[in-house]
């Protein structure tokens, strides 16, 4: 027990002496370095996570635009191609409507010059019957018949002619 008691203060101030010393050297040397150290990588971080928060808002309305910009591209795609089939099928009935048109008249120049052709042979029917009748009454009469009266006979016939092609038709 004797050791127990027997407590020398020497060495325990001495230990203490050197530990209080140890921490004010600690404090002026190091623990402001450290803390000033910390608060640096502190502020460097958060200055680093502003900086990615900031990145990210960018990166997002970014997105938003192009997002954005896809949809317009591709209602303006659906215009185009909605007006393009449109012009297409106003081209297609501009086209019908002028073939039919074209089909009219083309139609329509073949019944005139059908009719035309008609009234042609028509009229060099008559005139030919005329000169058979006239050629078949001379030879009939036996006699020629003088210009004035040829005439007259002739014109009286192409009457009776057309009054019976007429009733004919």
């Amino acid at each position: 027990m004797d050791t127990i008691t027997n407590i020398e203060i020497g060495p325990i101030l001495w230990t203490i002496f050197n530990f209080l010393l140890l921490l004010i050297l600690l404090r002026v040397f190091a623990w402001k370095p450290i803390l000033s150290a910390l608060s640096n990588r502190e502020k460097t971080i958060s200055d680093a996570l502003n900086r990615a928060e900031t990145a990210q808002a960018e990166a997002d309305r970014v997105l938003a635009e192009n997002k954005k910009a896809m949809q317009r591209a591709e209602e303006d795609a659906q215009r185009v191609l909605r007006e393009s089939r449109e012009y297409a099928e106003r081209m297609q009935a501009e086209a019908t409507q002028k073939a039919q048109d074209e089909g009219r008249r083309i139609l329509d120049q073949a019944k005139q010059e059908i009719e035309r052709n008609k009234q042609q042979a028509l009229n060099e029917m008559r005139a030919e019957v005329a000169n058979l009748a006239v050629g078949a009454s001379e030879k009939i009469l036996n006699e020629t018949l003088d210009p004035e009266r040829h005439k007259r006979l002739v014109e009286d016939y192409l009457a009776q002619a057309s009054q019976g092609a007429a009733v004919n038709n």
